[in-house]
């Protein structure tokens, strides 16, 4: 990392407090096997994620083999015979389906070849015939026997994603569209006829579907007909009524739905406001759910057993590392998969957030998690966005937060207009023109902050990834002054380069939010922090993985160059093998260090009276 800086004449750096300990690893991604007596799971704590297979009663795990590459996703296909795993080869955006027996033999590739990249719907019943996609130009509905490798391509068109076939084969239902407009279409296997399911609202996004009891229905995750997205059933026989509603809330979103085998029971992930997680199953003939105590604040990655008696979730909290917990159905109660200590599973001390409520300029309400450091205020603060923009920040696990606390800098995490979990109307409010206002509300949250005594003056910085480092780069050129430093991670910097140099079916996704690259192209200029990037003066550090593709690591050189070209302190660190992603806990600790020690030295620092 090349570094060009110099700490103002009055101001000198404060002590820095002792380094905090390496994270620990994190456990995600269960698959638990047929009969639920085993779980395989991708773990981090060896350096790269992997494949780890634990006996639900056994004190240790077997890593399974499996080549260099990280894997960010596993799944145990019905038959017991088969793990499908997702590679992400280079840390890239573009990732590969391998299959390996359980006991780790006969591992080989089964999909995304070449420039495609693959995803695993899931498997067929009883058998080893996997449900793919397979995205480039055009996404790819495909077929993939395990066993033979045998292929069969169902459908191809733009923006095209295969979520399930129904038991008896003759159906596949597909998703298509950019993102936050996106919709179901039943493909009739033998003839290649379509039709979409549901009504066109005009409004919101259908992004998660399947196949009900027998194939008769379809399932389906919505917000085209509230607010809030709720889960919705289509009767395939009669497909011109109205969907049925089956479960919604007026206060929660619906966030993930796992379904059981015979498709008659359902775990669902229901997303509060602020972000934390609750856990209900639900019988989906009566709507009836029963409440699950969710073992962390954020709770994702919800899988039934085939034999539906166990159901597998991954728990996180501020201080609670992201790990697999298993979960009964019959007595609904959850217990840890790997057996350690309370004191083994937590990541060491940390601070639980604060959620703060608060006003955008133009009155929109926004919320955020604010960390505070011990001891009365003010601080140094760092204002942190994250990525999307259609995500939310929430209360998990986030070493760097804990890291920046520790060093006296407290963080607020705003979820400003844009971000995910607050109705479709907030999610949608940032796109095309509606950027200037998220672009504003982080402005917003910084006058909050020095409004209200958390912030110190001068002393105020911003830190984010992907569409949080291009938030980092467009506030600091459309507010100067307001910010002292700030972090840009894999941000774009220039809308026009972004559309040129992206993966096709990503600027294809990306028209609906963004704008589209010819018909917005003035729209899209101004909004690109590059047209303003003279009036960014305040030392910026840019992090990107070198095979980044997603964003293209180019958005983050021509902003150095820009800002050498000027003499404004920067620092630029590219990590090799990394793609959007930073996988491998080295580099990812790599770029937790750098983030921490740029903004404690240009935050975290005490006037001194000269002379």
């Amino acid at each position: 990392m090349s570094v060009r800086t110099e700490v103002p004449r009055r101001l000198r750096p404060a002590r820095n407090r002792p380094a905090a300990t390496p994270p620990p690893g994190q456990d995600f991604a269960p698959a638990p096997s047929p009969d639920g007596r085993r779980v395989a799971y991708v773990s981090d704590r060896a350096g790269t994620p992997a494949v780890w297979v634990r006996d639900v009663d056994a004190p240790e795990a077997v890593a399974l083999p499996g080549g260099d590459e990280p894997v960010l996703a596993v799944s145990w296909s019905p038959d017991g015979q088969w793990l499908a795993c997702v590679v992400a080869p280079g840390g890239a955006p573009r990732t590969e389906l391998w299959v390996l027996h359980p006991d780790g033999t006969q591992r080989r590739q089964v999909a995304g070849f070449g420039r495609r990249s693959a995803s695993l719907a899931g498997w067929l019943p009883g058998g080893a015939l996997m449900a793919v996609t397979e995205t480039a130009e055009r996404g790819a509905a495909v077929l993939v026997d395990a066993g033979t490798g045998h292929r069969r391509v169902l459908a191809e068109d733009d923006l095209l994603t295969l979520l399930d076939v129904s038991p008896d084969g003759s159906s596949a239902l597909l998703r298509r569209g950019p993102r936050n407009a996106r919709w179901l279409e039943l493909l009739d296997v033998a003839t290649g006829d379509r039709v979409r399911l549901l009504p066109d609202t005009g409004r919101g996004s259908t992004d998660q579907g399947w196949f009900g009891p027998g194939g008769t229905s379809v399932l389906a995750r919505t917000d085209a007909f509230s607010e809030l997205a709720a889960l919705v059933r289509v009767d395939l026989a009669r497909p011109t009524l109205a969907p049925t509603r089956v479960a919604a809330r007026p206060d929660a979103e619906l966030e993930c739905v796992a379904l059981d085998a015979p498709r008659e029971r359902a775990a669902l992930l229901w997303n509060t406001y602020g972000g934390r997680s609750e856990l209900s199953l639900c019988d989906l003939a009566s709507g009836v759910q029963r409440a699950v105590t969710a073992p962390g604040e954020v709770l994702g990655d919800a899988v039934f057993a085939e034999d539906g008696e166990l159901l597998c979730v991954t728990a996180q909290g501020p201080v609670q590392p992201r790990e697999v917990w298993l979960v009964d159905p019959a007595t609904s109660t959850p217990r840890p998969l790997r057996p350690d200590t309370d004191a083994e599973r937590t990541g060491g001390a940390g601070v639980a957030p604060q959620l703060v409520d608060l006003r955008a300029h133009d009155g929109t309400p926004l919320s955020g998690w604010l960390y505070r450091p011990a001891g009365p205020g003010p601080w140094p603060t760092a204002i942190s966005l994250h990525g999307g923009p259609e995500a939310q920040e929430r209360p998990g696990y986030n070493p760097l937060f804990q890291a920046l606390v520790a060093q006296g800098i407290a963080v607020f995490a705003p979820n400003v207009r844009g971000s995910s979990g607050f109705g479709r109307s907030f999610v949608a409010a940032d796109n095309l023109a509606g950027r200037y206002g998220a672009i504003a509300d982080v402005a917003a949250c910084a006058e909050h902050l020095l409004d209200s005594g958390v912030a110190i003056p001068g002393h105020l910085g911003c830190l984010g990834r992907s569409y949080g480092g291009y938030l980092v780069l467009a506030v600091l050129v459309n507010f100067p002054g307001l910010f002292a430093a700030g972090v840009a991670e894999c941000g774009i910097s220039d809308f026009r380069t972004f559309y040129a140099n992206t993966e096709p079916w990503i600027a294809a996704a990306a028209v609906s939010k963004y704008g589209d690259p010819v018909r917005d192209a003035e729209l899209l200029r101004d909004l690109s922090p590059m047209t303003r990037i003279d009036q960014l003066d305040v030392p910026v550090l840019l992090i990107h993985g070198a095979n980044d593709t997603n964003v293209p690591a180019g958005e983050s050189v021509q902003v150095a160059r820009a800002l050498a070209a000027r003499d404004v302190p920067h620092g630029h660190l590219v990590l090799a093998g990394e793609g959007h992603d930073f996988l491998a806990r080295d580099n990812a600790e790599a770029a937790r260090t750098a983030t921490t020690s740029w903004l404690t030295r240009h935050l975290a620092t005490t006037v001194i009276t000269l002379g």
